[in-house]
């Protein structure tokens, strides 16, 4: 696997678990772009983290994105909402240098919400996959959104992105992130 084109960033997956999905509005295009985003991490090398809110009642992160991110991802459960809470997060992430996440899963205005925001308090930079998070009510996330951009989140779609990461169309990933992009 390539070294990250962005040195010390990762990319964290919030809470998609099943159980959840089933309450959420257009649940397969989002699960469909959360799957672009971990794919198009693990084709250029961006380490991908998973939280899971109470695994043992919920149930675990949809296999199609454990599937997609391949054997190095990190699976972490949790019980507090901000997946930086905890401690088991924080110190994996800050084992492997990380201090730049892209963030995608649910639910905007709470976990994925809370995350930001701790991690911003960690000196963190904050990307969300706007179009890689979704939410039971679209107005709830938009005034988090509005919040977390005031306070210096950058929030962008999923394609734009990992387009900027690539950089070029003759990178040696671009072929593949397209045909990743027509699945997503």
């Amino acid at each position: 696997m390539p070294d990250s084109p962005v040195p010390h960033l990762a990319l964290l997956v919030v809470d998609v678990q099943p159980s959840f999905l089933k309450a959420m509005p257009e649940a397969e295009a989002f699960l469909r772009r959360c799957k672009l985003a971990v794919g198009a991490a693990q084709l250029l090398g961006v380490p991908v983290f998973f939280t899971e809110q109470v695994p043992a009642k919920l149930g675990g992160t949809h296999p199609d994105l454990l599937q997609a991110a391949g054997p190095g991802a990190v699976v972490v459960g949790k019980t507090a909402f901000s997946a930086l809470a905890g401690d088991e997060l924080s110190a994996a992430l800050s084992s492997q240098g990380i201090n730049n996440l892209l963030i995608c899963g649910l639910e905007g205005p709470v976990c994925v919400y809370q995350t930001a925001v701790d991690a911003l308090r960690q000196e963190m930079g904050v990307t969300l996959l706007t179009d890689a998070i979704t939410a039971r009510r679209a107005a709830d996330q938009e005034a988090c959104f509005a919040m977390l951009r005031a306070h210096g989140v950058t929030l962008l779609p999923t394609e734009t992105v990992f387009y900027a990461m690539l950089r070029d169309a003759q990178s040696p990933h671009f072929r593949a992130f397209t045909e990743l992009v027509k699945q997503g």
